[in-house]
């Protein structure tokens, strides 16, 4: 399943993507949140062109977690040591933004902001404290690109993260929701900077895999449907200035395209 949400003749809507002659077609809407592919099943037809639509985040969750240094070349590029256990920390909802949305840079107080691409898992059903015997993929609804906008200089100076990564416009979310790939087999990741690539990364590296990020999260809070965890960027990243262009791809999931100007 693919499904999107989206802005058309001022109606904001979830809608199921698929391929009609080959063109992307967004052939159903809903008005909730689709937790399952039966949820589209009662919407109203659309047969809409998904270009014709303007999309929006994918999902407005109530959270996003996110997995600090889970990629030791990351780890190794800002001199940090590999952690034993997850690192997470959150990121507001009030940073979401969506696809071609504009990440505002606060260059009054920061000097460097960076982008980091992630593979984003969005949560299917409530779960708490998942069990060693139970199947994580059960509470995963699909996948979508996230970018962990970073404020260097402040993640530097402050000591803990929450000013440096929770700026409005410092969490891009999208295109789309993906439920296709398969993270524990490895999914490439990329990040691109006015068309070069800067980081390009597989899941495949992940020093915590998807079961045990959220096993621990879980332990520790409860995610609704959703909710989206971040899981950890690539070695690679790198400051974005005015009028660049920074996009996010996940391999299955299409690319999360961002242009950066100053607040």
């Amino acid at each position: 399943m693919r499904f999107c949400r989206f802005e058309h003749s001022g109606k904001v809507s979830y809608g199921l993507i698929e391929d009609i002659r080959a063109v992307p077609t967004i052939t159903r809407r809903s008005e909730r949140f689709p937790a399952a592919l039966a949820d589209f099943e009662s919407a109203e037809a659309a047969n809409l062109p998904l270009d014709s639509a303007r999309l929006l985040a994918p999902t407005q969750p109530s959270k996003i977690v996110c997995v600090g240094r889970n990629y030791r070349e990351h780890a190794k590029e800002l001199n940090h040591e590999v952690p034993t256990s997850p690192l997470i920390f959150l990121k507001p909802p009030s940073a979401v933004i969506g696809p071609g949305a504009d990440i505002r840079r606060p260059h009054t107080v920061s000097q460097r902001v960076d982008h980091e691409g992630e593979l984003g898992v969005v949560i299917r059903k409530r779960c708490h404290a998942i069990r060693e015997d139970e199947d994580v993929r059960s509470y995963i609804l699909g996948y979508t690109c996230v970018n962990d906008v970073t404020a260097r200089d402040l993640q530097n100076q402050d000591g803990q993260w929450t000013r440096a990564k929770g700026f409005d416009t410092f969490c891009p979310i999208g295109p789309v929701i993906a439920d296709g790939i398969d993270p524990w087999q490895g999914v490439r990741v990329e990040t691109r900077l006015n068309g070069e690539i800067r980081q390009s990364g597989t899941t495949a590296d992940f020093i915590f895999p998807l079961d045990v990020i959220l096993r621990y999260i879980t332990s520790v809070m409860t995610l609704q449907p959703g909710d989206v965890i971040a899981t950890g960027t690539p070695a690679g990243v790198g400051p974005m200035q005015p009028g660049n262009i920074v996009e996010v791809t996940v391999e299955g999931v299409g690319t999360l395209r961002n242009p950066v100007l100053n607040s």
